[in-house]
């Protein structure tokens, strides 16, 4: 009989690892096959998940899934190669973003031309011929200099220049200021297409700017001030930019000052007044505990001094006219430690 209920107690236990694809709940689960999501809306038995919180959560997951798979398995089929795959319908349900949405690219300013004239982008072929070297050169790329460096290994100098003056070296400069008067503009139309605002007159220097940009320039390091240009000392031969104001020249936000009243002035004054009565004072109680112990401290070390020096005269003018009225301290016994600090009588 033993031998019995063993294999029933073995085979009930292998009955319970598979279970039956037919799943009992009280209400419906929500099947979404687009997601392959399920949602629950039954609620938790507490008794079941405080006994044992992985077993609920495994069967609760195992029911989910099952009723998942057959509805899966109640779709259209169709084969691909050698699988058997099921179509999944468009998802019901809408899941949040983890992220905003890619913002497109704005264009910059030669790229909206370009679109609205319809001129489309070539490219370019790596390498050309060129008839006076007789060989192939790179289009672009530290090679296509070495070739021109190559090509251009005489200059000629113009008749009013001074024959003395670098061709090779101005030509070098008149490169380096070009490349950057390129980076200036694409920049500027970076932020341009952006929205971001700039300064009115950029990066120019004395030989590339015209009078005009130089004027405005001078207006508005003379308005960045305090006072916006009131109490600068003007300049010998200084002109004002025609047309434009100040306010009009300064970058940004334009300045203004806020014109001073008596009813304005009072105002402010008395918030001041009440801004600087009305703080409540700062207690530091760390700080007031420290102050008292070291008062109560002082207290007691001079209470001690007094006492001590009234019982040296008594003991001096007492029987026997002894010096000290306590016995000799025997195998270094009471010896005072110098290096501490004696804090009242000592008791013995």
């Amino acid at each position: 009989m033993d031998i019995v209920k063993e294999v029933l107690q073995k085979q009930k236990k292998d009955l319970e690892k598979y279970k039956p694809i037919t799943v009992q709940k009280h209400l419906e689960a929500v099947l979404d096959e687009g997601h392959l999501m399920v949602t629950d809306p039954n609620y938790f038995d507490d008794d079941k998940f405080k006994a044992d919180i992985e077993q609920y959560l495994l069967d609760l997951t195992r029911d989910n899934v099952q009723l998942l798979i057959n509805s899966i398995w109640e779709l259209p089929t169709e084969r691909e190669e050698e699988f058997v795959v099921a179509k999944l319908p468009p998802a019901r349900m809408a899941l949040p973003r983890a992220r905003k949405l890619p913002v497109p690219k704005p264009l910059t300013k030669w790229e909206e031309i370009a679109k609205a004239k319809g001129i489309k982008k070539r490219t370019r072929d790596k390498k050309v011929y060129d008839e006076v070297l007789d060989k192939w050169v790179p289009t672009y790329g530290y090679q296509r200099f070495k070739a021109e460096k190559e090509k251009d290994w005489v200059l000629e100098v113009p008749q009013n220049a001074d024959p003395n003056k670098d061709m090779f070296q101005e030509k070098r400069d008149l490169r380096i200021e070009r490349i950057a008067k390129n980076e200036i503009s694409r920049m500027r139309n970076i932020a341009r297409a952006k929205k971001i605002q700039t300064l009115r007159t950029g990066f120019l220097g004395p030989e590339s700017a015209s009078a005009k940009e130089l004027v405005t320039a001078a207006n508005i390091a003379k308005a960045s001030t305090a006072s916006v240009g009131v109490f600068q000392e003007k300049l010998s031969n200084e002109k004002q930019a025609r047309g434009i104001g100040v306010k009009e020249l300064m970058p940004g936000k334009k300045r203004k000052r806020d014109p001073i009243t008596i009813p304005g002035e009072k105002k402010r004054n008395i918030e001041i007044i009440n801004k600087v009565l009305n703080k409540k004072p700062k207690i530091d109680l760390e700080k007031a505990i420290s102050l008292q112990k070291a008062e109560a401290r002082t207290e007691r070390e001079s209470a001690a001094a007094e006492e001590g020096g009234k019982k040296k005269r008594k003991g001096k003018g007492g029987k026997g006219g002894k010096g000290f009225g306590r016995k000799k301290p025997k195998g270094g016994q009471g010896k005072r430690n110098h290096s501490k600090r004696d804090v009242g009588r000592k008791r013995r």
